[in-house]
């Protein structure tokens, strides 16, 4: 199955269904629903519960114009990591118009993964020496990932953070043939946003950078969107605002080794504009 979807991301291009597709960027337009993950690292009991909660099958079933977007970061740090590809995999490839996948730093190419990676070894757990060429499928599944996802005229989504020398929207759909020539899709993956700072900072995470209100404002503009919402940070809610509201952080993953004591998940109407992250907290659903 990893070989098939990676196979139909590979034919995803031009406009499929509602979407058009450039390179690794999703435009979306301004209408229907949108249901955002954050990270799952291998939380397989919050994925179903999202799942659930969302009523998924329903949605299908009466033909709901909706998509759910992942935002990376699938496997690692989690003990049922393969479950939690299968289950994404196989949503993608029954339901390939209404689901988004994205890539987050644990899908990262092999000079950007972090570290520690440990899903060869839950690999390895599931499948015996088999996981070797179950892994090595996965990579090639991972470098066809959508790095951005943009709703017109409403938000644009990243797994990590701000490509802070981005000039064009090119630069955004085009981050992975750029590197590592620029850095657009380090920072995609990697960064993090950080209050009372300008311009740009070295990361303590050793790859990508803090960036300031400034940096987030800028993209912002330049998109003509109004805020930017982004995974890849645990937090004790499960989500936080950053950058006066330009800033929404989720994460969808409950528990050991990250400390948030709740995970939570987005629902959103793509006709409703809002203009800061403070009026989307309506629609965060906690769990």
């Amino acid at each position: 199955m990893v070989k098939d979807v990676t196979q139909l991301l590979n034919k995803e291009s031009g406009r499929i269904g509602n979407l058009q597709i450039t390179g690794r960027l999703v435009n979306v337009p301004p209408k229907g629903k949108m249901i955002v993950v954050g990270d799952i690292h291998g939380d397989l009991e919050s994925l179903g519960y999202i799942l659930k909660d969302v009523d998924f099958m329903k949605k299908i079933r009466e033909g709901e114009d909706f998509l759910l977007v992942f935002l990376g970061d699938y496997g690692d740090r989690g003990f049922y990591s393969p479950e939690v590809y299968y289950v994404i995999l196989k949503l993608k490839d029954m339901f390939p118009e209404n689901i988004v996948l994205m890539r987050g730093n644990h899908e990262g190419p092999n000079d950007l993964l972090a570290y520690p990676h440990d899903l060869p070894t839950h690999l390895h757990r599931k499948f015996g020496e088999a996981g070797v060429d179950v892994y090595t499928k996965l990579s090639e599944f991972f470098n066809h990932l959508y790095s951005t996802v943009l709703v017109e005229g409403r938000y644009i989504l990243f797994h990590g953070g701000v490509p802070s020398k981005a000039s064009t929207i090119d630069d955004l759909a085009y981050a992975h043939k750029k590197h590592p020539r620029e850095t657009h899709l380090e920072e995609i993956l990697w960064s993090d946003p950080s209050d009372g700072i300008k311009g740009t900072y070295p990361s303590p995470r050793g790859a990508g950078k803090l960036f300031g209100e400034d940096v987030t404002e800028k993209l912002l503009k330049m998109l003509n969107v109004n805020v930017l919402i982004r995974g890849h940070e645990p937090s004790v809610e499960g989500f936080k605002i950053n950058h006066n509201g330009k800033v929404l952080t989720l994460f969808s993953r409950k528990g050991p080794p990250y400390q948030n004591e709740h995970g939570v998940y987005l629902q959103l109407n793509l006709s409703e504009i809002l203009e800061n992250a403070k009026q989307l907290q309506q629609y965060i659903h906690k769990f």
